[in-house]
C-alpha cells in the first residue's frame, strides 16, 4: 500500500529502513503492536514530507532519518500546548513529584487529544479518609467536572473497597478523591487504579513512591483493565523525569492487557533497556500497591487472617478501628442533649433511674 502511494505521487523509492519506520508508525497510529493503520491520507502526507526532506538532502532515495525528520516536524508544528504544560511542571506551577514518597498521593496520567496530535501529562491525585458512613466522595463529580465514565470508575472502586474489607461489618469511612490542579472536564475510568491506590495509602498510612506514575482501570474484583493512550501516557511521564534527571527508580505502571499496545518512542525504549526507566505491567491491584509502597499487599491464610504489617492487614485494622468508633458514637445517642440543650429527663421506674 505504501509503495503504491509512493508510485502514484512519483516519490523517491523508500529504503528498507525507511519502510520499516513507516510500518512502526502505522502500528502506533493503530495503537496496537500487532495491527497496522490504513489511514492513507495521513500516511500519504508523511510519505511526501519524507520525500521532500530526502530531496533537500540531495538523496535519490528516502532513508529512515528522513521519515524521522518528517515525524519530528509534524510534532513540532502541533506541540505548543504540550511545551506549555511541560514547562509549568518543571517550574513547579503544576505540582508533580518524581522523587521521594508521600502518603495518599499518586501520579496519575492523562491524555490530551488535539485531533492530529496527542500527548500525555502527569496529574497529581490525592485522597483523604476519615470516620463516616461508607461514602467515597468524587470531588470532580461534585464540582460537575467529572463525566459519567469517570464517575462510574469511582463507584466501582468504592464497590471493591466494600467487598474486600467490609463484608461482615459496616464500611465506616468517608473518603474524598480529587485530581489536583484540574480545571476542566475529567472523563474516562483510566485513573481508577491510581485513585484506588491513593485511597489504600490513606487508609494504611503507607507512603507511595512518587517516582512512579499509574494508569489503568479496575473492576469490582480488583482486576486491572486496559486503557487507551498508553504510549502517550508513558512518554508524558518519561519526558518530565528526563528533564529533571533519570534516577533509575522512575517508571510507569500499566495494565498487563496493554502490553500488546506498546509502540514507544526510541528514546523511551533505549532508557528502559538501559535500566534508567521502567514500565511495569500489573494485572491486579495488589501488584500495583506492592510496587508503589514497597510493602507486600498480603494474602489471607486458610483461616482468613492476613499477615501482620502487610498493606491489607493495615487497612483491615484501620477499618476495624473506624467501625468501633462508629459503634461507640452510635451507642452514645441516649446520652445526647435535646435540641434545646437540656439533658434527657431522669425518670423513676421500679426504683431505678432511666
Amino acid at each position: 500500500m505504501l509503495a503504491s502511494v509512493a508510485r502514484r505521487h512519483s516519490l523517491r523509492p523508500f529504503e528498507r529502513s525507511a519502510a520499516g519506520r513507516l510500518v512502526e508508525h502505522s502500528a502506533r497510529l493503530a495503537e496496537d503492536g500487532g495491527k497496522l493503520s490504513t489511514r492513507t491520507r495521513e500516511l500519504g502526507d508523511l510519505l511526501r514530507e519524507a520525500d521532500h526532506l530526502a530531496g533537500k538532502a540531495g538523496r535519490s532515495s528516502v532513508l529512515r532519518e528522513d521519515v524521522d525528520g518528517a515525524l519530528a516536524a509534524r510534532i513540532r508544528r502541533a506541540d505548543r500546548l504540550r511545551d506549555t504544560v511541560h514547562d509549568a511542571v518543571l517550574r513547579e506551577t503544576l505540582l508533580i513529584s518524581t522523587t521521594g514518597t508521600q502518603v495518599a498521593q499518586v501520579n496519575g496520567l492523562a491524555v490530551i487529544d488535539l485531533g492530529d496530535f496527542m500527548f500525555g501529562r502527569p496529574m497529581r491525585i490525592t485522597a483523604t479518609a476519615r470516620l463516616g458512613d461508607g461514602d467515597v466522595i468524587d470531588i470532580e463529580r461534585k464540582a460537575e467536572l467529572g463525566r459519567s465514565l469517570h464517575s462510574k470508575g469511582v463507584m466501582i472502586l468504592s464497590a471493591f473497597l466494600a467487598s474486600r474489607y467490609a463484608q461482615n461489618r459496616p464500611l465506616s469511612l468517608s473518603a474524598s478523591l480529587v485530581f489536583e490542579q484540574s480545571y476542566g472536564p475529567v472523563e474516562g475510568d483510566s485513573a481508577s487504579l491510581a485513585e484506588l491506590c491513593t485511597l489504600l495509602s490513606a487508609l494504611s498510612g503507607l507512603p507511595i513512591r512518587q517516582s512512579l506514575a499509574v494508569t489503568g482501570s479496575v473492576n469490582q474484583h480488583g482486576q486491572v483493565q486496559a486503557i487507551g493512550g498508553v504510549n502517550e501516557k508513558i512518554e508524558g511521564f518519561f519526558d518530565t523525569c528526563r528533564a529533571r534527571g533519570l534516577t533509575g527508580d522512575q517508571g510507569v505502571l500499566i495494565p498487563l492487557a496493554n502490553v500488546k499496545h506498546l509502540m514507544l518512542r526510541d528514546d523511551v525504549v533505549e532508557a528502559a533497556a538501559a535500566g534508567r526507566f521502567h514500565v511495569y505491567a500489573v494485572s491486579v491491584v495488589d501488584q500495583a500497591i506492592t510496587l508503589l509502597t514497597g510493602i507486600a499487599a498480603g494474602e489471607p491464610d486458610n483461616s482468613g487472617a492476613l499477615p501482620a504489617g502487610t498493606v491489607n492487614h493495615r487497612i483491615e485494622t484501620r477499618l476495624a478501628e473506624l467501625a468501633a468508633l462508629r459503634e461507640q458514637f452510635g451507642s452514645g445517642k441516649s446520652h445526647r442533649k435535646h435540641d434545646d440543650g437540656t439533658p434527657p429527663r431522669r425518670q423513676e421506674r421500679d426504683g431505678g433511674l432511666k
